[in-house]
């Protein structure tokens, strides 16, 4: 893979995405990559593009409406890279701080599959800055009778291991797997699209790849103040659940739909029954004292 297209979206948070980007350009062993930084800045006004723009004058700078979050911002990235053509396109958050070879060794490890597996999307776990404690990566999804889980998958530090799908923080889907599956699926604005993306490649044919050991450090995702809290009002995770960054019914019934199989119903009902159910049951729901 000697082209290798980064694509990144970013919105508001311009100390983060200039640290981020900081860790992609003192990125090691490239000598024979050439790498091309598609940044999506979706409507920013911290001036996150101006400094992007001054510090890192080769990135790609493509501007939004404000209106695209993740999935859309990552899209429009997307588009614009894949109509260019590359030997590879990697999805990378701003807010993950790459280790110095990471790049090389995501690279290095789709070479190695490729020759057994075939062409395959490659994932590159990251952990906690402070605990070094996994954060994302890799997934199982194992069924068991009623129940179907998605298990963390933590990275063998020797050698890679084929997974179901995976976190979209920092992969790499090469040209012959973008060529099949296309692009994220445009229904989802926030969540899903990466977990949906994985399956889609498994469903065509095509392997998910976990690379061996850590390529960066990011933060997990907190659960506080947001629907999953039972400590805050029902009103307030209501309206969370009901956002971009919850589970808003449209999107979260088409992945159910589509990978959840015969346990669909039950699984795309229960955060909207479970929120109500605790909420109603609760001695204090409205969080008043």
């Amino acid at each position: 893979m000697s082209r290798i297209a980064v694509v990144v979206s970013c919105f508001n948070r311009k100390a983060t995405t200039l640290a981020g980007l900081e860790s992609l350009f003192n990125q090691q062993q490239l000598d024979d990559v050439s790498v091309t930084v598609f940044l999506v800045d979706d409507g920013s006004t911290d001036g996150t593009a101006a400094a992007v723009a001054e510090r890192f004058p080769a990135v790609r700078v493509i501007h939004g409406d404000g209106s695209l979050w993740w999935v859309g911002a990552m899209r429009m990235g997307l588009a614009a890279a894949m109509q260019e053509g590359f030997d590879g396109y990697v999805w990378w958050n701003d807010d993950t701080a790459l280790m110095p070879d990471a790049l090389h060794r995501l690279i290095a490890c789709a070479l190695e599959v490729e020759p057994e597996l075939g062409p395959a999307i490659v994932a590159g776990s990251t952990c906690d800055p402070e605990t070094r404690k996994w954060t994302f990566g890799g997934w199982y999804k194992r069924p068991s009778g009623i129940r179907l889980d998605y298990l963390p998958v933590e990275p063998d530090p020797d050698k890679p291991v084929v997974v179901d799908t995976m976190n979209g923080n920092f992969i790499l889907v090469p040209s012959a797997v973008a060529q099949v599956v296309g692009n994220m699926e445009e229904k989802y604005t926030h969540r899903w699209a990466d977990w949906d993306y994985g399956q889609r490649a498994v469903m065509a044919g095509f392997k998910v790849v976990l690379a061996p050991g850590f390529f960066g450090f990011c933060k997990g995702n907190p659960e506080t103040k947001t629907w999953r809290d039972g400590s805050i009002p029902l009103s307030a995770r209501w309206k969370d659940l009901m956002s971009h960054r919850g589970m808003i019914p449209r999107q979260w019934l088409v992945y159910s739909r589509r990978h959840l199989g015969w346990r669909w119903p039950f699984y795309f009902v229960s955060p909207y029954v479970r929120v109500l159910f605790k909420g109603i049951t609760s001695r204090n729901p409205t969080g008043r004292h």
